[in-house]
């Protein structure tokens, strides 16, 4: 570790503990993580948590909530200048005005404070006045903590597995193609490594549009301001017998360690390091309808994203936490809404087993873990539909692409995990005795009452479980 570093840490050290002291002793505040790999639906999570927590008339299992204890809920500035602000109101009026639709995902990190004035509970809660309590919303895209197993890597160990891992895949043959018919050892040519950048970060596109989840580097799909620069301009290439200086893969190297230094490390420090709840919110649905390799995959991926909450399994992470560990975290399988209530339970079970490997190292780091099925914004209604294989529990919405209401019945999940987790295992190409269909909703036209945020599934169960204990 060199000075920078030494006096880096320092520092750390004394503003967490001045701000540990300035919430013990005023206002407390939680810091809540809100991920996810894309369409996974992060920002009409937050825009209807804010809602409801505002506006808590759909919110009973929230127990301070229920039992009167928070008095008002409302949004103040928040306190990090050099973060975007989350845009609630847009995305609020998006989700729930006139003609609604679907708001913009997330393309990188955003916050929001909502603060409550609370009524402490207890034997003494009488003799107390309200206190106030912050919740600083973290929303940042799953991508980006899947880079963290990029500072574990050189770059020839990256190139390598990539490029085995995508060897079959049909989405990367126009840039396996591209870099077969590169010589890397020739001196450095800007347009060809921009080629070579802009056909790998295609291919990481597609991969993700077909519901692939291992879509590393993230910044190459969520490049924002960065987009061009040399940090961003690599890609994967096999590591020649002669690694010349001056060479393409000479600067494909250097780049690659950039990107560690300038753009991963940074964002861990930055923000990742601060949080201290967080909620994992993953596509199951999607997944499974992609077939088992894409389930798989959404199984590795979610591994991955996991080793970020064990800081032992990382120099760097140890390094930043200082001790500190995210104290709950929630995977919340979302999009609950496109099946029948009497099949949720099989959902969560499926997203428990799927994230199984990774909840026991959360859970070894000292982390409470929960797993649930929810729907952020609630879309279809149910019914029950005659077939002549006999009643179907459907649910029907209003579709996203021609507004035109309709019933979907998305066949029926299995009971045992297992029938879905074995062949996504063993490779398998489709599931074997079942076709699993996906319909894309759009949002329904809602009238709020007063008091009452956007319809949801147990929404205020997830508030319960990631903040309850601490209003």
């Amino acid at each position: 570790m060199g000075l920078g570093d030494i006096a880096d840490s320092i520092s750390r050290q004394i503003e967490a503990m001045g701000d540990a002291t300035s919430e013990a002793l005023f206002e407390p505040v939680i810091r809540l993580g809100v991920t996810g790999l894309s369409r996974a639906g992060k920002t009409v999570f937050i825009t209807s948590l804010v809602a409801n927590l505002m506006n808590r008339g759909r919110m009973p299992s929230l127990i301070a909530a229920s039992d009167g204890r928070i008095q008002t809920a409302f949004l103040q500035p928040q306190p990090d200048d050099t973060v975007p602000r989350f845009d609630y109101e847009t995305h609020l009026a998006a989700m729930t005005g006139p003609n609604p639709k679907w708001p913009a995902s997330t393309r990188a990190t955003s916050e929001l404070r909502l603060s409550f004035r609370v009524q402490p509970g207890g034997m003494l809660g009488g003799l107390r006045g309200p206190r106030t309590v912050h919740l600083d919303i973290v929303d940042y895209p799953g991508e980006w903590l899947l880079d963290l197993g990029l500072l574990d890597l050189s770059y020839a160990d990256w190139a390598r597995d990539t490029l085995a891992r995508i060897e079959d895949r049909d989405q990367a043959k126009a840039f396996l193609e591209q870099a077969r018919h590169v010589d890397s050892t020739e001196k450095l040519d800007e347009p060809v490594a921009k080629s070579l950048a802009a056909g790998f970060a295609e291919y990481l596109k597609a991969a993700r549009e077909d519901g692939y989840s291992d879509c590393t580097p993230g910044r190459f799909l969520l490049p924002g301001d960065m987009e061009g620069s040399p940090a961003l301009t690599f890609a994967p290439l096999p590591e020649p017998e002669k690694n010349l200086r001056g060479s393409l893969y000479r600067e494909f190297e250097r780049r690659f360690e950039a990107y560690k230094s300038r753009v991963v490390k940074p964002f861990f420090r930055n923000h990742f390091a601060k949080i201290d709840r967080q909620v994992v919110l993953v596509d199951v649905l999607g997944a499974i309808h992609a077939g088992p390799a894409a389930l798989e995959d959404l199984r590795r991926a979610m591994a991955e994203i996991l080793t970020a909450f064990r800081p032992g399994s990382n120099a760097f992470l140890s390094q930043i936490f200082l001790g500190k560990r995210v104290e709950r975290i929630l995977f919340a399988a979302t999009k609950a809404d496109h099946l029948h209530h009497t099949q949720h339970g099989r959902l969560t079970a499926i997203t428990e087993a799927l994230l199984r490997d990774a909840r026991d190292r959360a859970d070894f780091a000292g982390a409470k873990t929960a797993a649930m099925s929810i729907a952020s914004l609630r879309t279809t209604v149910e019914e029950t539909i005659d077939h002549n294989r006999g009643a179907l529990d459907c649910v029907r919405g209003r579709l996203r692409d021609s507004g035109k209401s309709a019933a979907f019945y998305p066949g029926d999940l299995p009971e045992d995990p297992a029938r879905l987790l074995s062949p996504a295992r063993n490779g398998d190409a489709n599931w074997l005795d079942a076709d699993y269909q996906i319909m894309r909703f759009a949002p329904a036209d809602v009238s709020l009452k007063p008091g009452e945020g956007p319809p949801h599934i147990r929404l205020d169960k997830a508030a319960e479980f990631l903040i309850g204990d601490r209003l």
